[in-house]
């Protein structure tokens, strides 16, 4: 009897069968079709685990030491959303997974500042013009999605209380992977109930509305086990078409995000 592979190489066996780039969808479907028996709960992880680009990817046991990209688990790039292709150096820079002066781990193009402060200061110059003079938005997903994360138990949908998911393994739900893309952010309340956040950044086009539809009839048929799920789209500014799409949709919340920053005089040495 031939011995089934790890799911890593099942993997890498299905980006390269596919010329190289493929959607998470397709190497889920490609792992079925040519290997029996697979928990589709383990392939998204398992994606995550092997792109050198994924923060989510240091939630593994893979990933809980300090080492350049170059272990037989980085193999993949996330190159956008929900789409990856073999890991190029040349191509995609040394990443690696380093410790930032906090002592945490992160996952981070190899020589980058591992502050985070620096990281924000620097998308900030890039981005000066991203709102009006009197308001900040957060630059990347990633800046919005580790605020929310830190701040969970103060965002109370419906008066909920939430926290952020954790399956048996310990895998957190932040970037949880789905057979139908990651969500940005997966809790839970008080009860057991399930709450899917969706970040966008600027206006929140209507088109969130259908990718947060999407993940939440994903956690109820794979995760809820009859317990309810609710979805959450957060983002820096609701227009109507999102307010028409999100009405339509039952136990989905809109939330508005703002930032102040206030720069004042340090003033003189001694005072």
């Amino acid at each position: 009897m031939t011995s089934r592979p790890p799911v890593w190489q099942m993997v890498k066996e299905a980006v390269e069968s596919l010329g190289g780039r493929a959607t998470h969808s397709q190497i889920r479907q490609y792992i079925h079709q040519h290997h029996s028996g697979v928990n589709d709960g383990t392939i998204g992880p398992m994606i995550g685990a092997c792109s050198v680009n994924v923060q989510a990817r240091l939630n593994l046991p893979e990933s809980s030491r300090p080492r350049l990209a170059n272990s037989r688990y980085d193999f993949l790039y996330r190159s956008e959303r929900g789409t990856y292709e073999l890991y190029d150096p040349v191509k995609h820079g040394q990443w690696e997974i380093a410790k930032a002066a906090d002592g945490t781990l992160v996952v981070r193009q190899a020589g980058e500042d591992s502050s985070a402060g620096a990281a924000l200061a620097a998308d900030l110059e890039d981005q000066a013009e991203i709102g009006p003079p009197d308001e900040f938005l957060f630059p990347l997903e990633r800046h919005l999605r580790d605020f929310l994360v830190a701040n969970i138990r103060n965002v109370r949908p419906n008066g909920r209380t939430l926290a952020v998911y954790a399956d048996s393994n310990g895998r957190s739900g932040v970037e949880w992977q789905t057979g139908v893309g990651p969500i940005d952010v997966l809790a839970v309340d008080e009860n057991g109930d399930f709450v899917v956040f969706e970040l966008k950044l600027g206006r929140g086009p209507d088109a969130a509305v259908g990718q947060l539809a999407r993940y939440m009839g994903w956690v109820r048929r794979n995760l809820a086990e009859g317990h309810k799920v609710t979805g959450v789209i957060v983002a820096g500014s609701v227009d109507d078409k999102l307010r028409y799409a999100a009405s339509v949709i039952p136990d989905v919340t809109l939330f508005e995000y703002a930032m102040n920053f206030t720069l004042r005089p340090a003033g003189e040495l001694g005072t």
